[in-house]
């Protein structure tokens, strides 16, 4: 019977701004994005969720990206190696320090964004990010696509295969662009037969109508699309249904 771990991105608000149904998120999800305050999120609403988190038993992990506020850290940035490692370790520490204070702790990485999408195909950028989470905690997983970048220059580091439940694929297993029309998926009974198919045979078809093959550990449901909260249910509903174990991976 296969297991799968559901993760969400959540503390995507910023001040009086809000972005998504965190709590309800987290009562459907086995581990949570937390965004470190450099795409989104701030100190309070970073506590926030990591208490609802720790109350519920689902997993902490680091959502660190760019510093970029203003473009939800889906710019991508050429950034000096020592400073995106730099970068990456004050997340670390910053969202750690607090969900400690909360009786929780950072179980895993996962970077956000345009920082994701590079570190797939930069081991430059790749090397950097690997180099902050060997620095702060070795033992931490890292998130990534199959076949990422990371596989190369990470060779201590647990690095873990995800994949997406709302996302389009290409024939080469990346990610749509969200720049290109039909990125995300909306569609619901799609996206829970999607994911039912990646956790029981591990493949995906991609935008060509080609079979995408991927081993995948941990599930993407986005937390900040229009009903976002009933299509995570969906999936889980879905993947239950199909004798998948639920559990984070970390």
């Amino acid at each position: 019977m296969p297991v799968m771990d559901i993760n969400a991105d959540l503390a995507e608000g910023f001040g009086v701004w809000e972005l998504g149904d965190d709590l309800a998120l987290l009562d459907v999800i086995t581990s949570a994005n937390v965004a470190c305050g450099f795409h989104a999120g701030d100190p309070l609403i970073m506590r926030r969720v990591c208490a609802a988190a720790v109350e519920r038993g689902v997993a902490i992990g680091a959502q660190v990206s760019y510093r970029d506020l203003a473009g939800f850290g889906r710019r991508e940035m050429d950034v000096a190696p020592s400073e995106l490692a730099a970068e990456v370790l004050y997340q670390l520490a910053a969202l750690d320090g607090i969900a400690r204070a909360e009786g929780g702790r950072v179980a895993y990485v996962k970077p956000h964004g345009a920082l994701y999408n590079r570190l797939a195909r930069d081991p430059v950028q790749a090397r950097a990010v690997s180099e902050a989470v060997r620095a702060f905690d070795p033992s931490l997983p890292v998130l990534t696509l199959p076949g990422s970048a990371l596989y190369e220059v990470a060779d201590d580091l647990t690095v873990i295969d995800e994949c997406f439940a709302d996302r389009a694929y290409t024939p080469a297993g990346g990610l749509v662009s969200r720049r290109e029309p039909g990125a995300v998926v909306h569609d619901p009974e799609t996206v829970v037969k999607r994911a039912v198919r990646m956790a029981t045979e591990g493949s995906v078809t991609a935008v060509d109508g080609s079979d995408v093959r991927l081993s995948a550990r941990s599930m993407c449901v986005h937390g900040d699309t229009p009903g976002a909260v009933e299509l995570a249910r969906a999936v889980r509903d879905g993947l239950e249904a199909a004798g998948v174990r639920l559990g984070p991976f970390a």
